[in-house]
């Protein structure tokens, strides 16, 4: 049987944005879910249609195919086999509809992954030159670690949190709705179990202290402003589970003498108009290296002579773009007597109407 349209079957246009779209499954799912639908194999063929629309719609690559082809562009995507791998792919976004224990049911929980470690942003500034020829950044790094007082529990050395009267130490109390009954964290303890009696005087009760330490990032050649670096692993570390990655966000500043556009150069080079009628062999310095040239004759005023593949390198790719040297033909503006007889003279040698 042919498939149906996925935005026909979550009732959303082709333009929704992405709140839209969880939206509408939202709304689906609180219908069709199976513990709400027992032995309604219909409703049980629609939850899981909408799941599969859901699934295709909500990633931006899948949803650009589907856009594009329809679904013969996602021949060779995985379906879903049965509600169990519907609930083990969107166990998050149940958990975000209908807080944590769907439906008090319990059966497509899942145990709580350790927490992770947040993510941190730092800044780094690089010169034009550093970005051409990549380099390797010292980084000062602020963030947080375990406290040094409390060891990270937070209390007082000495003293230890104790359980939370409220949730009787589990961390999660249960709350009813309607039909519905959820689990949710405990709003005293905040999913702790625990509550801290006698806040360590260093942390504040926090468990962690901010610190400063050093951090190598590898800058490669190409890079540009508003382009970030990921350090695995080198954000905040939590007590218990994996840390976060660390984001350096670069800034290419400008150069005196170059001005870059994507991966191309412009260098601007002041000649004498002697120089540009006759022609000669040009040098200039390009970070360090000198780049030899012909400049031709009668060259023009703003002429662009183009150097190709001696531009910036492209990140991850074995190309440079161009480099491109804008000629500025310097005129004499204060000349001597002898000087302007010169130029009369040559001016009757190229412009004379009896030159042969």
């Amino acid at each position: 049987m042919e498939k149906r349209d996925y935005y026909e079957i979550l009732g959303i246009d082709r333009n929704a944005d992405s709140k839209e779209i969880k939206q509408a499954y939202r709304k689906l799912a609180l219908k069709l879910h199976p513990d709400k639908n027992p032995g309604d194999k219909e409703a049980e063929e629609q939850f899981k249609e909408a799941s599969e629309a859901y699934g295709i719609l909500s990633d931006n690559q899948k949803r650009q195919l589907y856009d594009n082809y329809g679904h013969a562009g996602l021949s060779g995507q995985r379906g879903f086999s049965g509600m169990d791998d519907i609930f083990s792919h969107f166990g998050d976004i149940f958990s975000d509809f209908f807080g944590g224990d769907i439906f008090g049911g319990g059966r497509h929980s899942r145990p709580p992954r350790p927490p992770r470690g947040d993510d941190l942003r730092i800044n780094a500034s690089i010169t034009l030159k550093e970005a051409y020829t990549g380099t390797k950044k010292a980084l000062e790094l602020v963030h947080h670690q375990l406290c040094s007082l409390c060891e990270g529990s937070g209390s007082k050395p000495g003293t230890d949190p104790q359980s939370c009267g409220t949730c009787q130490g589990h961390g999660q109390v249960v709350q009813r709705t309607g039909f519905m009954t959820m689990v949710v964290p405990c709003p005293d303890c905040g999913g702790k179990g625990s509550v801290i009696v006698s806040p360590c005087k260093k942390c504040k009760g926090s468990g962690r202290e901010p610190v400063t330490r050093k951090v190598s990032a590898t800058v490669p050649a190409g890079v540009d402003t508003g382009m970030r670096l990921r350090l695995a692993g080198e954000g905040e570390k939590p007590k218990v589970g994996e840390p976060g990655d660390l984001y350096v966000f670069i800034t290419v500043e400008d150069d005196d003498k170059l001005v870059r556009d994507h991966s191309d150069l412009y260098y601007e080079l002041e000649i004498p108009f002697t120089e540009a009628i006759t022609g000669k062999k040009a040098t200039i310095n390009l970070f360090d290296e000198n780049i030899e040239f012909e400049i031709q004759k009668g060259t023009q005023p703003s002429d662009i002579i183009t150097l190709k593949n001696m531009g910036m390198p492209v990140v991850g790719k074995n190309i440079r773009g161009d480099l491109h040297i804008d000629i500025k033909v310097l005129l004499p503006t204060d000349l001597s007597a002898e000087a302007e007889k010169a130029v009369n003279k040559l001016h009757k040698l190229l412009y004379s109407k009896d030159k042969k």
